[in-house]
């Protein structure tokens, strides 16, 4: 297991972390988790070199935490930095604050988090932390020893990034980085930007939520033009993990195969990993998904809102990732799940209101029938 500095915090963490929001699940609606299941997974992860345990207040419908809790008991805790989040969307009043975080605790039966991140930030959530008081509530917390360090997890544009890494001397921060999202959210700029300012990064969804562990055939052949043999998995960890201010990359592994393949991989995970032609590849890999696009739709949101109230634009996404990454029945599955009912491309009544506003002349009306065919048939 290769083992990182997290700033000056004075962590010594795997670069390979465990995130708790995949943990094994039993039913087949995996509708609960498998506990015994769940706490061995966890003890695996820590008696094999993982030190760094993520979880957060939502996670599998708020069980996460109370689970990582059992799992740390027998003198578990002691060997690990142990990370949870701040419900920021429940929180009206800064006793809000420190009412979940108390919760969280004893949900997870220790004094202290060696870790506490505001979670899925962006400029909203933000912009009601400020007005709550956050920085003396955050000192607060620190003075009587509920947290030892303070940092966030991001969710948003660069700008709103840009704004909130500045606002206060934060410990760490928590990206979504993969290298098909460099250019999303916060992205490599936001990296850079952290680096610059001496805040170590956390990668999260370092997969793109396992999206780019099974790539189709031509894919997969682009890969194995490489001279050494390595897994898509590998590939998309040695990626995030080849950058200098990346102290830490979660994965959210939700059996003992994943998890061992990826401690195995662990143990290559150094800065640096990548050769030229290692990075020219990841590049290449990048071109082909890009190339499977149906419709180049870059989010600008001029469509919407939709007279009908269709999700144009979140339609497409889900759409193109279909395509993209040959996961059709997954993505139809979360469309059916994620998107009322009038939101749905079906519901396009080609009335034309939104064509006129496309800066890529996408011919919506048409290509809000395909994804209905594809997803709602």
């Amino acid at each position: 297991m290769q083992y990182r500095e997290i700033g000056n915090t004075g962590i010594k963490a795997s670069v390979l972390g465990l995130g708790c929001m995949r943990l094994p699940q039993t039913g087949e609606n995996g509708a609960e988790v498998d506990e015994v299941r769940a706490i061995e997974l966890i003890r695996y992860a820590i008696d094999h070199g993982v030190n760094y345990i993520d979880t957060a207040y939502p996670y599998h419908g708020g069980e996460s935490e109370r689970i990582v809790g059992k799992a740390l008991k027998e003198g578990y805790r002691e060997k690990v930095t142990l990370i949870t989040k701040s419900p920021g969307w429940l929180i009206e009043t800064k006793e809000d604050f420190f009412k979940y975080l108390d919760e969280q605790l004893e949900k997870l039966q220790t004094e202290t988090l060696d870790i506490y991140l505001l979670h899925a930030i962006g400029k909203e959530r933000w912009d009601n932390y400020v007005k709550i008081g956050i920085f003396d509530a955050i000192k607060e917390a620190k003075d009587s020893g509920r947290i030892k360090h303070i940092g966030f997890s991001f969710h948003d544009n660069y700008e709103a990034f840009e704004e909130i890494i500045q606002a206060y001397p934060w410990e760490l921060c928590m990206l979504q980085l993969n290298y098909m999202d460099m250019e999303e959210q916060a992205g490599m700029k936001g990296l850079k930007l952290a680096e610059s300012l001496g805040v170590p990064v956390i990668v999260m969804e370092p997969l793109k939520g396992g999206m780019l562990s099974n790539p189709s055939e031509d894919i997969e052949a682009l890969w194995n033009t490489y001279p050494e043999k390595r897994s898509p998995v590998e590939w998309a960890l040695r990626y995030v993990s080849n950058f200098n201010n990346v102290s830490v990359v979660l994965s959210g592994m939700s059996s003992l195969e994943q998890l061992k393949e990826n401690i195995e991989i662990a143990n290559r995970l150094t800065v640096n990993n990548l050769d030229e032609q290692g990075l020219a590849l990841v590049d290449a890999v990048k071109v082909a998904y890009q190339s499977k696009v149906q419709v180049p739709c870059t989010q600008c949101r001029y469509c919407v809102p939709c007279p009908h109230g269709v999700e144009i634009p979140r339609a497409f996404t889900f759409y193109n990732r279909a395509h993209i990454f040959n996961t059709h029945s997954s993505m139809k599955e979360q469309y059916l799940a994620n998107f009322k009912q009038k939101a749905m491309a079906g519901n396009c009544v080609a009335c034309g209101a939104c064509e006129p506003k496309c800066p890529q002349g996408i011919a919506i009306i048409e290509k809000l029938k395909e994804v209905a065919i594809a997803f709602e048939g």
